[in-house]
């Protein structure tokens, strides 16, 4: 008979590697849809308005996921949403719409897309993260595509624009960071811990908008389009994936991921407004994908197993103590060695 091999521990590596690659493939949906914001912020929704484009897109949906799950912070949890909902829904998503309304899609996007390079050092700050060099050389390679990008462009890049999309980087990576820190409270849903955030970020954000921003003459049927596309796609959606991604990755591949912002913003930017890329930038556009493909999450590796050895010893099964009475030389049972006849 064959000898009998052990693989429990290797299938159930691929299993979680398999389901690390599904994860990773549905997180990266998220980035690929706010990609898509640049062309709703330009094309649909009232010009110049980035306060209400990000209140209208956080707020409703933030309620909505809230009303549905029936329950509200408690503890630390009320500050804590509250820091999470600023830097991942209000001050990033309002950095993001004034980089929309200043700067070409696909270069707004990728200069947001740095944020890896923040996301490595407070992982290994605050996550105990190791540093790895693949992950060096993969920012060192996303930060000289941005620069090909924007540096090189045959478009301008407007400064209030890149200052926006560089501080819309640093809020994602400190959340990315905070968020995988923290985790969510036991008993409390994906759903309901992403209503508190954009609820939130839309209320911090409110009292602003309505105190520095005029409200629009009208709401044309544009206008209708963007907004909801930008609460059920945009917010809802997008921020489930995006936190459930955060909660099973590790931070600093969820952070490369959100390098498929440009790669989605540049493809609109192409088909949509017939815009146009240099040389270099195209260069520099290669350069970001080794950089995603270098910091991808990597499934861990599956343990060497021999097919040829033995199954593991197992303890002998415990038996009765039972006492013996020896025999004595003389008996019957044992011969005398004593007696020379023997």
């Amino acid at each position: 008979m064959p000898p009998r091999t052990s693989t429990t521990a290797a299938d159930a590596t691929a299993v979680q590697g398999g389901g690390n690659v599904l994860t990773a493939a549905l997180t990266g949906l998220a980035p690929a849809v706010w990609g898509s914001t640049y062309l709703v912020a330009t094309e649909l929704l009232p010009p110049d308005r980035p306060l209400l484009a990000t209140t209208v897109r956080a707020l409703p949906g933030g309620l909505f996921l809230l009303v549905l799950g029936r329950r509200l912070p408690a503890g630390v949890w009320w500050w804590r949403a509250l820091v999470l909902g600023v830097l991942n829904i209000g001050a990033f998503n309002f950095l993001l719409f004034v980089a929309a309304y200043r700067l070409p899609g696909g270069i707004a996007a990728v200069i947001m897309s740095a944020q890896p390079m923040f996301v490595l050092v407070l992982a290994a700050l605050f996550l105990g993260e190791r540093v790895r060099a693949v992950h060096v050389l993969a920012c060192a390679m996303g930060t000289g595509g941005v620069v090909l990008l924007v540096v090189k462009g045959t478009v301008s890049a407007d400064p209030v624009g890149v200052l926006a999309a560089a501080g819309g980087a640093v809020c994602m990576a400190s959340g990315i960071t905070l968020t995988k820190r923290w985790g969510r409270p036991d008993g409390v849903g994906v759903l309901t811990f992403t209503g508190w955030q954009l609820s939130a970020g839309g209320l911090v954000l409110l009292p602003f908008w309505l105190t520095l921003e005029d409200l629009p003459d009208g709401i044309g049927g544009a206008d209708a389009a963007g907004f909801a596309y930008l609460v059920v796609f945009g917010a809802v959606l997008s921020y489930v994936v995006w936190f459930r991604g955060i909660e099973r990755l590790p931070a600093v591949g969820v952070s490369f991921l959100a390098l498929g912002s440009p790669v989605v913003a540049t493809l609109l930017g192409y088909l949509v407004k017939d815009q146009t890329l240099s040389v270099l930038q195209l260069v520099g556009m290669a350069v970001i994908f080794g950089a995603v493909l270098l910091g991808r999450p990597l499934p861990p590796k599956k343990p060497v197993t021999d097919a040829g050895a033995s199954p593991p010893r197992t303890a002998a099964p415990h038996l009765p103590h039972t006492t013996y009475d020896l025999p004595t030389p003389g008996s019957p049972y044992v011969p005398d060695r004593s007696n020379p006849e023997n």
